[in-house]
């Protein structure tokens, strides 16, 4: 069963991940954790230390050589992985992020978007670009501004691929996520590692 998520910076999804696949293993199955990163928090450190900014078409193509790479690998490790496999950040997230560039959608990412297997769930964590701000500016390791957050935000939305997309509210804690991300795999699959998920789930988050 493959879960893919995606969200603005600061909505959660690397804690969700982390939390859901924790709560899978303690359930005695068996889960793994891809991340499809792109190296943007990395590019942006970088822009600020050294006072540089890439143009947009520019830090775009670094970022979609690496985001690309990086889901193509992580779809190798999937179709190997007989469990529950949950991937952090997918293709739909560069096509959000030239949305709110206003860059050109492109036909390569379309195109391997519609070569690689379905997720079975994709699920799109929603948070206020106010709350996303807040949690950006306390793990202090990227810069995003409340205009950027509040842009990509509108730019998921624009994308059709959204359409599909579940969307699941993250302004709660992190328990509480947890506990409504387990139950959407629950109810998407119906298999013992989305069960295991939201037995765990249920089990870490107190009643």
């Amino acid at each position: 069963m493959l879960i893919v998520l995606t969200g603005i910076d600061g909505s959660g999804k690397t804690t969700a991940a982390r939390s859901v696949v924790a709560a899978v293993r303690t359930a005695g199955e068996d889960a793994l954790l891809l991340s499809n990163y792109a190296g943007r928090r990395r590019m942006s450190l970088l822009s600020a230390r050294f006072g540089v900014q890439l143009p947009p078409r520019l830090a775009d193509a670094i970022e979609t050589v690496i985001r690309t790479a990086n889901v193509l690998l992580s779809h190798a490790r999937a179709y190997r992985h007989p469990g529950l496999v949950i991937m952090d950040r997918h293709l739909y997230c560069q096509l959000a992020l030239r949305e709110a560039r206003q860059l050109p959608r492109g036909r390569l990412l379309p195109f391997i978007l519609g070569k690689l297997p379905k997720p079975d769930l994709v699920v799109h964590l929603v948070i206020t670009p106010e709350q996303a701000h807040e949690r950006v500016l306390a793990r202090g390791t990227d810069a995003e501004t409340l205009e950027e957050l509040d842009s990509f935000r509108a730019a998921y939305q624009s994308i059709p691929e959204y359409a599909r997309f579940t969307e699941l509210e993250a302004d709660g804690t992190p328990d509480d996520v947890l506990a409504k991300l387990t139950l959407a795999i629950a109810d998407a699959g119906g298999t013992s590692a989305a069960q295991a998920a939201a037995d765990g789930g249920k089990a870490m988050v107190p009643g």
